[in-house]
Order: structure tokens, then C-alpha cells, then sequence
């Protein structure tokens, strides 16, 4: 299993189409297959910045995604927003308590 985190700044009059276009596309991009779990988190001290934090059952499931019209279509919208580059990191997940 691959973990994807990836960090998003956003103008901050743009949080609200940002939010808008994510709750209109997270369960496509869910349902994807090869995607096993998709949250969205903000960080409570600075508003525009946002994490996307997905499971995915390898990095080929990752990569098809990433070369998908949805992927092409929610990410060409979601970069017009940014204030700033966005980052992303693939993780391997070592240690799961609960």
C-alpha cells in the first residue's frame, strides 16, 4: 500500500470553490479504483492550507489515477486557486495504532 499526502495553499478567497469542486469530486476520486481512502484536512492556523491524505494499493494504481480525464480535470481546476506550489509525498505507512 502507497500513502499520498499532498499540501495545498490556497488564495484565500478561493477556499470556498476549492471546497465546492472537492465535495463535488471526492467520490469519484474514491471510488477510483485503486484508491482504498481519501480525507481532507486543514490546518487550524493557517486557513488556506489544506492536506490531502488517500491510500492506494500500489504506485501504479497512483500513477493510473494521476493519468486519468478525472485527475487531468479536478487538478487543472484546483492549481488555478493556489497562492502557493503545492508538495506531495509517497509514503510507505510503518507503524498503524488505533
Amino acid at each position: 500500500m502507497l500513502v499520498r499526502i499532498v499540501k495545498m495553499r490556497f488564495q484565500e478567497d478561493k477556499i470556498a470553490a476549492f471546497l465546492a469542486n472537492f465535495e463535488e469530486n471526492k467520490d469519484k476520486i474514491r471510488g477510483f479504483e485503486g484508491n482504498l481512502f481519501l480525507e481532507l484536512y486543514q490546518d487550524k492556523n493557517d486557513v488556506c492550507t489544506f492536506f490531502t491524505y488517500s491510500y492506494w494499493e500500489n504506485e501504479a494504481a497512483l500513477e493510473n489515477y494521476r493519468q486519468s480525464a478525472l485527475f487531468e480535470g479536478v487538478w487543472r481546476y484546483t492549481k488555478s486557486l493556489f497562492s502557493a506550489k503545492p508538495e506531495a509525498w509517497s509514503v510507505n505507512k510503518l507503524v498503524t495504532l488505533v
